[in-house]
């Protein structure tokens, strides 16, 4: 968990410092007054990019070269400092002064999950924001997750530089050993975090939608055909698109509501809930297998729901055991328990206030 948090010149934010409880903390403040933009710059500390999918220059403060955050975090009792400095001149990330652990090294100390107005789109989306969560339960659930998914990601350029330069049939299957090999490692990880997820997405889906969910995997080419198979029927397919269309970056997650595909049939605010429930259930995996609870971000949770859907999703909130960082333009809106801190924002400038 996250204790002091610094950001400087980051969107609306010229200087803010910050000491988070660790349970629950509420900032509140009217529209624009960077309530957002300081979860954006919590989550940017942990991730090295934007949730928001900001570039840097959109990201720094007018008239600014360059933003600064700042955090410490404590790790079974230990303390960690984290930096990060970004401008046009690149992304410079430190996790306790060593400069060498790139943003793997952000994620690992201060793990986080994001529920924003945007959540919905992890259903209503593409596959590729349902791989991401895949990837990100695999990360953290799965010792070795990332090198198998940096390998596969190497491999996967390799072969499609070859299909794009219109290399012979020969020279690209030459690739295949090598990619059959790597997709392997990389579906068995996403495979294995999803049996430790499976059952916190049923519950939780069940808490939130009084229904029973079905998530099936999808692994990128056809079920009833192995991949060396695939690559080989579809060859002709790859040299005209110029890339591989099988393999496990056609990946997907295929969520099920009342036997029918939720990303197609059900409403925006169901939509938010199921899609928030897969987050909480990302959580509960991750923090059982890590043993130590995880930052979850809320940016403005009552948007798009009603009363009695805001409730049971703060309740599994309040569940889950994470330390959480809400937003709300209300501060009588959502419940915070003891022990919660508060704060208001103004035009990016925050102020500690007593808990109601």
């Amino acid at each position: 968990m996250i204790r002091l948090f610094r950001a400087s010149n980051f969107r609306c934010l010229e200087s803010v410092e910050v000491e988070f409880a660790p349970v629950f903390n509420l900032i509140h403040g009217a529209n624009a007054s960077g309530k957002t933009s300081l979860l954006e710059a919590l989550a940017y500390l942990g991730r090295g990019k934007s949730f928001r999918g900001a570039t840097t220059q959109a990201l720094l403060r007018h008239g600014c070269e360059e933003f600064v955050l700042y955090g410490e975090t404590r790790v079974d009792g230990r303390a960690h400092r984290l930096g990060v400095r970004n401008s046009r001149a690149g992304l410079e990330v430190r996790v306790d002064g060593a400069s060498d652990t790139g943003v793997a090294g952000l994620a690992e100390a201060l793990p986080l999950l994001v529920i924003d107005p945007e959540v919905h789109n992890l259903v209503a989306g593409g596959p590729e924001q349902r791989r991401r969560y895949l990837d990100w339960i695999a990360f953290h659930v799965e010792h070795g997750h990332l090198d198998a998914w940096r390998r596969f990601r190497r491999t996967l350029k390799q072969r499609n530089a070859a299909l794009r330069m219109g290399q012979s049939k020969a020279a690209i299957r030459s690739w295949d050993a090598e990619f059959l090999l790597q997709s392997q490692a990389l579906d068995a990880s996403r495979r294995r975090a999803l049996s430790v997820a499976l059952e916190h997405l049923e519950r939780r889906g069940l808490a939130l939608l009084g229904t029973t969910l079905g998530f099936e995997y999808q692994q990128g080419w056809a079920r009833d055909r192995a991949l060396e198979e695939a690559l080989a029927a579809g060859l002709d397919r790859d040299q005209e698109l110029g890339s591989t269309q099988h393999g496990p970056h056609r990946a997907d997650l295929k969520v099920s509501y009342d036997e029918r595909q939720a990303r197609k049939l059900v409403s925006r605010g169901q939509q938010k809930l199921l899609a928030s429930a897969m987050v909480l259930a990302a959580a509960d995996a991750a923090q059982g297998v890590l043993g130590r609870p995880l930052l979850l971000l809320l940016d403005d949770p009552a948007a798009e729901l009603d009363g009695d859907s805001l409730g049971r999703l703060m309740a599994a909130v309040h569940d889950l055991g994470s330390q959480v960082v809400a937003t709300s333009l209300d501060p009588d809106a959502l419940e915070a328990p003891p022990g919660s801190a508060m704060f208001h924002v103004e035009q990016g400038a925050l102020r500690s206030e007593p808990t109601r």
